[in-house]
């Protein structure tokens, strides 16, 4: 499961005597969940105003940012096409230098579950609004960043695609430059001119018969086929230049294609080189080179030494911003647990925020258990949910409420499974 329940309870004598008192509803008896404190530093609470008011802004916030989280993730998918099985683990969350050239790289799972608040890019002597103010303006340079070089990128991938498929597909619309030879027409030459002509497989006899005289001035015996493909062949065939129309409207008549072609060594050449820029150019954002030296303490934390060239730049800046993404995503979700649960609980600070991840075929019954462990904190809820829980079907609204602080964090981040 790579979804997260992420909850508050107030304090009863202790954080620790709620912690314990959800643990023994949730593990220890019926194993409906795998759980972890979640780690909330002492944030300034502000006055009752601002905290109603950064409520609904963290909401809409929390939406943003997680809509930028998938959209960079869904892009480094697109961008590694080829290797699809490969986006998971490019998409991890930097947990902080263990040493000075020692990166923390955390899978998201691990980081969720050892969440630790960054201090450095989020100060907690700063108020709760202008942490999410940091917050905001850091993932609106993100999504404009991810703008800009998705365009970029794209440009480059539409102008290679619509250079390959100038080579590829029928002979009646592919590139022939990488087909014919020098050697297949008659070149400068004031009175002769050499055509190309698509023959369907199915009359090839027909062609032969008949191309001499489908105008007058064909040249006997000047047709040769050059390539075929499954469907087609292309024929070349000599004729005066003063017998083109009427050859070309002659061919049409008996289902032979003139293709529109010139031999011009020049633009072919151009051409190619066009489809290796664009080629090579698209690899650079995602191929790489140089060392990278990965240890493993544990299956969940990868300590890794990376060379700052190993990743292509579109790659690299993809990682990058897809963990600072993320980081800020879920520094939104503690905001947000510290917002309600002052709101909820009231002063002075005392709640244990608490992650579950919840084991798939006992989702309906650990709500359960939740709420009847947390009715007390708000018996309307409560009142709400046991009645909807006995019509099936009932979808009370868009937005889950719980006697408890609830908020849903899901890493199933893409529209596809790799």
């Amino acid at each position: 499961m790579t979804e997260f329940w992420l909850i508050s309870a107030p304090g009863e004598k202790t954080c620790q005597q709620t912690w314990d008192t959800m643990m023994a509803a949730t593990t220890r008896t019926n194993n409906l969940s795998t759980n972890h404190k979640f780690s909330i530093p002492e944030l300034k609470v502000g006055t009752l105003d601002v905290l109603v008011g950064l409520s609904d802004e963290l909401a809409k916030l929390d939406s943003f940012v997680e809509s930028v989280v998938k959209k960079v993730a869904q892009y480094m998918a697109d961008v590694l096409e080829d290797s699809r099985d490969k986006v998971q683990e490019n998409l991890l969350a930097n947990g902080g230098k263990v040493k000075a050239i020692v990166l923390c790289v955390l899978d998201l799972v691990t980081y969720i579950t050892r969440f630790q608040w960054d201090m450095a890019k989020y100060p907690i002597k700063q108020s709760l609004k202008n942490i999410s103010e940091i917050i905001s303006k850091q993932i609106t340079q993100i999504d404009n960043d991810l703008k800009s070089r998705a365009s970029a990128y794209n440009n480059l991938k539409g102008n290679l695609q619509n250079l390959e498929r100038k080579n590829a597909g029928s002979l009646l619309t592919r590139s022939l430059a990488d087909i014919v030879k020098k050697e297949d027409f008659v070149l400068d030459s004031e009175y002769l001119i050499t055509l190309l002509v698509v023959v369907p497989k199915t009359g090839y006899t027909d062609w032969q018969k008949v191309y001499e005289t489908l105008a007058e001035m064909v040249v006997p015996r000047s047709s040769n086929l050059l390539y075929e493909d499954n469907d087609s062949g292309l024929f070349s065939v000599t004729l005066f230049r003063k017998a083109i129309d009427d050859f070309k409207h002659k061919a049409r008549e008996n289902k032979f294609t003139v293709r529109d072609f010139q031999y011009n060594e020049e633009e072919m050449k151009a051409d190619k080189e066009e489809m290796n820029r664009l080629s090579t150019d698209k690899k650079k954002q995602y191929l790489h080179n140089g060392i990278r030296i990965q240890l493993y303490p544990s299956e969940s934390i990868k300590y890794t030494v990376i060379s700052s060239s190993f990743f292509g730049p579109l790659v690299r800046w993809l990682k990058v911003n897809f963990s600072e993404a993320f980081i800020a995503w879920i520094h939104i979700k503690a905001l947000r647990v510290f917002v309600e649960s002052v709101l909820r609980y009231g002063l002075p600070v005392n709640f244990q925020a608490m992650l579950l991840q919840p084991n798939k075929k006992t989702m309906k019954r650990l709500r359960e258990v939740l709420n009847e462990l947390y009715k007390h904190l708000d018996s309307s809820a409560a009142a709400i949910i046991d009645s909807a829980m006995d019509i099936p079907g009932l979808n009370l609204s868009q937005q889950e409420y719980y006697p408890y602080v609830y908020y849903k964090i899901d890493c199933n981040l893409l529209d596809f499974k790799v």
